[in-house]
């Protein structure tokens, strides 16, 4: 086999491995299978019954039946007094091998004559010698019949056989036998029915407990975690339902402690604005005080701005155009218009690209999300060091992804609180004024424009100090 017909046949498998997984997991199969054991278990119950069913045969029947049995036996005896015991041998051999009917022939005293199984006849000859009466039988369902015959020569024979099939119909005008043979099986069937419905409504039932308690306010209701371990389509409802729940759980805390963020952040320069405006009632003001209102101003406006932005990211209501965005272009723009900043604090910024990365974004998201981060790293390097911006390349077709890395020289950040730096308003220590970290909403921002453009952004720190940005994006596919 060549090679392109080798991988050929190994995808092949592959896809039938995973239809089987599929199928496997599927309540379709379950199903499948609960209904099969119903029939087969309901069967088995039907033929127990009727199996260890006693009492006694019908009156109108007996007639038949003995008439039945007598057939059999004169023909026998007939065989018996022409051909002798292997005459007689011979035919009832063929009874059993063309009816599948167990028979004996015993003589007057009870002495097997012919026969395989005539033990499971002897206690019936025993009575037909007692009473030389027909005797009657009903035995794991089977009817049998022992009766006193003679043949030609006068001699006395005990002839023992069972019944075709067809006198079961007998117990069809049984009402009492009727009733216990379909009251096993509605029984039987009831029970596995009520079974398969508690193995598929008891996710349901715990499912709609959790999404009410969730309803009335209860964030923390999850759904049994026991029922998300099922191989199902129901296993992955509670599963997706619990997912969701903790995202909805993370959203309203997030967004209570943005409130109770934002109203603390505005409360300095809304303060100062009245203290200002104070002194300008009373003409006491002077340039000084009309500065501080002019930058407060300006802070409350670019904070409003970015908490908007934060809101539209994190709503994702309205469609976003993406187009091809050439990384390296963009970043190079970015850190041009950075190093006039940092020239006052005889910060470098070093640039590290090896070739073209192509993505698929929104130009203007991007451009504000890695400014962001860019920004961040040369608030807090130290004066005199630089600042690493690296892009390169990571992963094997078809995930490819593009890194772009900035690293800091500053003094880093503890280890716990590496987790928490993409909050809106969060800072490390409380010291860190917007002169040196801003609102503490760049990192924000830049985190939900990465996610909203398939990404990861993480941060760790870097030895032997400073912070390290990562931030990984999908190339596009040629």
């Amino acid at each position: 086999m060549d090679q392109g017909g080798a991988g050929e046949w190994l995808l092949v498998c592959r896809a039938g491995r995973r239809s089987m997984k599929l199928i496997a997991r599927s309540l379709f199969l379950r199903i499948f299978l609960w209904f099969w054991m119903t029939v087969i278990l309901t069967g088995i119950a039907l033929v127990l019954a009727f199996m260890l069913q006693r009492g006694p045969i019908p009156s109108r029947w007996n007639g038949m039946l003995n008439n039945t049995a007598r057939y059999s036996g004169t023909i026998a005896i007939a065989e018996m007094d022409h051909g002798g015991v292997p005459a007689v041998s011979s035919y009832i051999e063929q009874l059993e091998r063309e009816g599948h009917l167990q028979a004996c022939l015993f003589d007057s005293s009870g002495s097997a004559i012919a026969g395989q199984h005539c033990a499971g006849f002897q206690d019936m000859a025993r009575r037909v010698m007692g009473g030389k009466t027909p005797v009657l039988r009903m035995r794991f369902g089977i009817m049998r019949a022992a009766m006193m015959l003679t043949g030609s020569d006068g001699r006395g024979y005990i002839f023992a056989t069972e019944l075709p099939w067809g006198p079961r119909a007998a117990f069809g005008a049984n009402h009492f036998s009727f009733l216990t043979e379909w009251g096993v099986a509605l029984l039987v069937s009831g029970c596995i029915c009520y079974l398969l419905t508690r193995y598929l409504t008891a996710p349901i039932l715990r499912l709609r407990e959790a999404s009410q308690q969730l309803a009335a306010g209860n964030l923390s209701s999850r759904a049994a975690p026991e029922m998300a371990r099922r191989r199902d389509e129901l296993g992955e409802l509670i599963g997706d339902f619990n997912g969701m729940a903790s995202r909805i759980e993370q959203l309203v805390i997030g967004q209570r402690q943005l409130i109770g963020d934002i109203s603390h952040e505005l409360r300095s320069p809304l303060a100062r604005l009245n203290v200002a405006l104070d002194l300008v009632r009373e003409g006491r003001s002077s340039d000084l005080a009309v500065d501080h209102m002019e930058r407060d101003l300006e802070c409350l406006d670019e904070m409003i701005g970015r908490l908007l932005t934060i809101a539209r990211l994190d709503a994702s209501s309205a469609p976003i155009q993406f187009t091809a965005v050439n990384l390296g272009d963009l970043i190079s723009q970015i850190v041009r218009d950075a190093e006039f900043e940092s020239r006052k604090r005889e910060i470098q910024i070093r640039l590290s690209a090896g070739e073209e990365y192509w993505i698929e974004g929104n130009p203007e998201l991007l451009h504000s999300a890695i400014e962001n981060v860019i920004r961040n790293a040369i608030y807090y390097t130290q004066t005199g060091t630089s600042v690493e911006v690296r892009i390169e390349s990571s992963g094997t077709p078809p995930a490819l992804l593009v890194q772009l890395i900035v690293r800091d020289h500053g003094p880093g950040i503890p280890e716990s609180e590496l987790v928490h730096i993409f909050r809106p308003f969060y800072r490390v220590t409380e010291s860190r004024d917007r002169q040196s970290g801003g609102a503490g909403l760049g990192l924000a921002i830049a985190e939900r424009v990465v996610r909203l453009h398939h990404g990861t952004i993480r941060a760790e720190n870097a030895a032997p100090h400073g912070l390290q940005v990562e931030i990984a994006l999908p190339l596009v596919h040629e």
